[in-house]
């Protein structure tokens, strides 16, 4: 019996080379095909790894100034990157200060508009609420004005200060016992008296009449209580609000960030102060009336400290 060199004997039958062949072609495809669901199945398993979610809060105390830019932007993005959520409390950066030295509020982050503010809770007799925080952006102090205003065409064609001490102009601004951005307020308004030479705008500094809250202050000039107020160019941007500069000066918000004591939510905690000083949390802040500062300058209670933006 001859032996063929193309097939192989089995008992009771001969195979074809040719069926051989499709054998061997549909074997090789199915481990083909096999190889390749595994190796989805790994990339799969893997890929989920990557972007697991968490779940729960994390608790904000925040300036008024980014109350929208929050609401609006940062925290839905926060949210879609890591699946934390903020809750928090939005106010002048004084009182809240006061507030979490006074142990009347509990938070995990605390984001001021004034450096100074943040120093206050660094201190034994405020409690030690800060070791560190970290300055990561600005936000130049602007004239917001209503379109609506008799005196809109006066502010945009002359400059503030000639303005807004005419005869029936409203003035708002936020409280400087409260709120650091009342504090730019006083000073951009004695300032250019001094150096302008436009003594009217002394008493509008002095003024406690056109005195509102950091919060309020954007729906009294929208609903046309005032012809123009002093905000943040973050704020301003996200209200929609028009402005004009502050000619003579060069004041600006300084945002600070810092984990409080105690943080309830650790975790979220240094989460969220990781995207806010990454790039998405850069992004956002650029696209919205803030300039980022990079890298971020870390004070401590003893010494000032260049760092990048990774979380001690």
């Amino acid at each position: 019996m001859t032996t063929s060199l193309t097939g192989y004997e089995s008992p009771g039958a001969r195979i074809s080379s040719t069926t051989y062949r499709r054998a061997l072609a549909v074997t090789f495809s199915s481990l083909l095909v096999a190889a390749m669901f595994l190796g989805f199945l790994g990339t799969s398993r893997s890929s989920a790894a990557t972007t697991t979610k968490h779940s729960g809060t994390v608790n904000v105390l925040y300036a008024g100034s980014f109350l929208d830019l929050m609401q609006q932007k940062l925290d839905p993005a926060f949210h879609n990157a890591t699946g934390y959520t903020v809750s928090g409390i939005s106010a002048g950066s004084s009182a809240l200060a006061s507030e979490i030295s006074g142990g009347t509020v509990v938070g995990d982050v605390f984001i001021s508009a004034s450096p100074a503010v943040d120093a206050t809770l660094q201190s034994a007799a405020s409690g030690s609420w800060v070791t560190t925080y970290k300055e990561f952006a600005r936000s130049p102090l602007v004239l917001g004005y209503n379109p609506a205003s008799r005196f809109a065409k006066a502010l945009k064609t002359k400059p503030w200060y000639d303005v807004v001490d005419l005869p029936g102009f409203l003035l708002g601004r936020t409280d400087p016992a409260t709120d650091p951005k009342g504090v730019l307020a006083v000073d951009a308004l004695t300032g250019v008296a001094l150096s302008h030479d436009v003594p009217a705008l002394a008493p509008l500094a002095s003024s406690t009449s056109n005195i509102f809250q950091e919060t309020s202050l954007v729906g009294e000039l929208q609903a046309g209580q005032l012809d123009a107020g002093f905000f943040y160019a973050v704020e301003a941007a996200a209200a929609h609000i028009n402005t004009v500069p502050l000619v003579g000066t060069s004041l600006a918000g300084q945002y600070t960030v810092a984990i409080l004591k105690n943080a309830p939510h650790t975790a979220a905690a240094r989460a969220f102060v990781k995207f806010l000083l990454g790039k998405s949390g850069q992004k956002i802040l650029r696209a919205n009336g803030v300039t980022p500062i990079i890298p971020v300058q870390a004070f401590t209670t003893s010494s000032i400290i260049t760092t990048t933006t990774t979380l001690p």
